[in-house]
């Protein structure tokens, strides 16, 4: 392949697009995208146009393509009309039920109960640096309705591969699930393991029964977002007072504030993954690029939505590859312009913003705990893990009523739920992504299949692990899987600069500013990492 068909820096025309050397390019003209492309009728972000029917009143006209990589090549089609920027639902959701776990209600608690809340300058760059990797991550599969795993296979196969075991490797142990359930026993007495193995199963079974998969979780996810930036607010509101507000804004502009005992064997190691889950950690960001798909972000429009297993059997024929749009079309890069003001402010207002409001809650509780237990970042020094969430317990206790602990330790459980819903989808959407399009014979079966396979089997190994065996996971690779989800974070940076600057056209690359925020990004997350590997011996605690 013509070295060309990628690197081009003109805009795409009909002599760039037109493909001689697939069977596809035999066909006769067509006026829309076949049936088995068109995707379902339920698909769409909202406010989008239907592209199929824009068509039809076209003239027939020779099928053209965009060549990207050594896979097939993408057919031409129509880009659907943007929705309003502004808006409330959207697949940040899920990056947000991701994103706001145990390293904003757990791991930056405790290190600000141990350094002051100067060390959120760091949450405020992990955080702000996921926001611009939503972007980047979200430009290649708007433009061609592919995930960035088949964009990585467009560049160097095993490079997809990589993240494909290494999912498999970080993500099947039900951590966030067994910390929201042992909350929820806190409350209720009923023993962790049985709230873990229920929840496991109905979460299967909701999955099982749903029509469309993603239009049940944005639901749900939506609601439980909701209840959880608007009770930790208000609770935080009622334990803390401006003092701890003020000091917990500040701190987040203290660049450069490291005190000695944090560059500890002890405390480097957790530093450097709290950084790394200010925010989705490992390969959510990569599953976003998913979930845009079955939004009908951009071109994902033409791509059929997963179902579950009850509805698999509806489920469209989904195409060998993705799409691109004609972008030599000044009517398309208008609607492209109006793609990336959505996702900007999905980036900024939603993931962003919501992201830092529960941080902001979680580090006045934080505040208030150490006013109300002075002792408590002592006892933490000491080794108990759980004496954070115990302080913030009393904290909320001491407030006014034993009723606010119970609420604390429920908000927990929610925040494992959140994780649970939007990890387990996650995986078994991207696990499905890559073998359906990449493990031969594996499109025999359909891709609504496919993700039931991963969701049953994710839910199979929790199981046996909650109720025959460490829950979570054989202490001996503990400190590799962390390592391994700290180095996907560096890789996938590495990956996003390959994908969007080769396998799109030159009008719809990341500029400079993007290409140089990632790539510091990049050696941003792998500096830290091995920088703790080589000069403490130690991976992320």
């Amino acid at each position: 392949m013509d070295s060309s068909d990628i690197n081009s820096d003109r805009p795409l025309g009909r002599d760039d697009l037109t493909g001689t050397d697939t069977p596809e390019s035999q066909v006769p003209a067509q006026r829309g995208p076949a049936p088995s492309e068109a995707g379902g009728s339920d698909n769409g972000a909202g406010g989008a146009g239907d592209p199929a029917a824009a068509e039809a009143n076209e003239p027939p006209q020779e099928e053209r393509y965009w060549k990207a990589g050594r896979l097939e090549p993408m057919p031409i089609r129509t880009l659907p009309k943007a929705p309003p920027s502004i808006h409330l639902l959207g697949p940040t959701v899920f990056l947000v039920a991701l994103g706001v776990g145990m390293g904003e209600s757990y791991m930056w608690p405790r290190l600000v109960l141990i350094f002051g809340p100067e060390i959120r300058w760091l949450f405020l760059i992990g955080v702000s640096l996921q926001a611009v990797v939503m972007l980047e991550m979200s430009r290649y599969a708007m433009a061609t309705g592919e995930s960035i795993f088949f964009g990585a296979a467009r560049v160097f196969k095993p490079l997809m591969w990589f993240f494909f075991v290494t999912a498999m490797l970080v993500y099947i142990w039900p951590g966030h699930l067994s910390a929201g359930a042992s909350a929820f026993e806190r409350v209720s007495g009923i023993p962790w393991q049985a709230t873990a193995v229920a929840g496991m199963l109905l979460v299967g079974v909701v999955f099982t029964l749903a029509k469309v998969i993603y239009n049940l979780l944005e639901n749900v996810l939506s609601i439980l977002i909701g209840v959880l930036v608007v009770g930790t607010s208000v609770v935080a509101a009622l334990v803390g007072n401006l003092a701890d507000l003020s000091s917990t804004i500040t701190g987040m502009f203290a660049f450069g504030y490291m005190p000695e005992e944090a560059m500890s064997p002890a405390w480097f190691p957790v530093i450097v993954g709290s950084i790394a889950f200010a925010g989705p950690s490992g390969m959510q960001q990569m599953w976003y690029t998913l979930h845009l798909r079955d939004k009908g972000a951009g071109m994902g429009t033409h791509i059929p939505r997963i179902r579950g297993l009850r509805h698999a059997d509806e489920q469209e024929t989904m195409p060998t590859r993705g799409f691109m749009f004609d972008t030599s079309n000044s009517d398309e890069m208008a609607k492209w312009k109006g793609w990336r003001r959505w996702v900007t402010f999905d980036a900024f207002v939603l993931f962003w913003g919501i992201t830092m409001l529960v941080t902001i809650s979680f580090t006045v509780l934080a505040q208030a705990s150490a006013r109300f237990d002075p002792n408590v970042a002592n006892v933490i020094r000491g080794g108990d893990r759980d004496a954070a969430l115990d302080a913030m317990a009393a904290s909320f206790t001491a407030a006014g009523s034993p009723i606010f602990g119970t609420v604390f330790f429920l908000f927990i459980s929610l925040i494992g739920l959140n994780a649970t819903l939007g990890l387990f989808d996650s995986f078994s959407r991207g696990q499905a992504d890559m073998t359906y399009y990449f493990i031969p014979g594996a499109k025999r079966f359909s891709m609504s299949k496919l993700y039931a396979f991963f969701l049953w089997g994710v839910i199979g190994f929790g199981i046996a692990i909650l109720l025959f065996g460490p829950a979570d996971g054989p202490a001996g690779i503990l400190d590799t899987l962390a390592f391994l989800s700290t180095f996907a974070m560096g890789a996938y940076c590495v990956t996003l600069l390959l994908v969007n600057n080769l396998m799109l056209p030159k009008p719809v690359r990341p500029g400079i500013l993007s290409n140089l925020i990632i790539a510091f990004a990049a050696v941003f997350y792998l500096g830290m990492l091995f920088y703790s590997l080589f000069a403490f011996g130690v991976v992320v605690s």
